[in-house]
């Protein structure tokens, strides 16, 4: 049975049904340079064509300011299948994107701690 939430993709015994790498029709690479920090935020365009149900759910997330890796968390997908289908939707501008504003050093330890604590929380 599936979370509540989670749609017809995962499963409470046998996990997730569908394939990470299916989300993104088995493409790993983003066509738009993303990491882990950089915020993605909707823009208020609608994609033309169709999207899966991860980039409608991708896309409602970034209705406010997110890091690439809360979506990620979010939607339960690796970070490299995330950044997949969020660049498909900077693609049809549908959302935007901006390099992390850093208030430190990008490689401060407390922020990476923060960070990799925060993944930890959610998986």
């Amino acid at each position: 049975m599936a979370a509540a939430g989670d749609g017809p993709w995962l499963d409470d015994a046998a996990g997730r049904l569908v394939r990470p790498f299916t989300v993104s029709n088995g493409r790993t690479e983003p066509t738009v340079a993303l990491d882990l920090l950089s915020q993605v935020m909707a823009t208020g365009a609608t994609p033309l064509g169709y999207l899966g149900p991860e980039h409608a759910q991708a896309l409602d997330l970034c209705r406010v300011p997110k890091p690439v890796a809360e979506v990620a968390a979010h939607l339960k997908l690796p970070a490299a299948v995330t950044k997949v289908l969020l660049s498909d939707l900077v693609d049809c501008g549908a959302l935007t994107t901006k390099p992390p504003a850093f208030q430190d050093h990008p490689t401060d330890r407390a922020l990476l701690e923060a960070v990799l604590d925060g993944l930890r929380r959610q998986l």
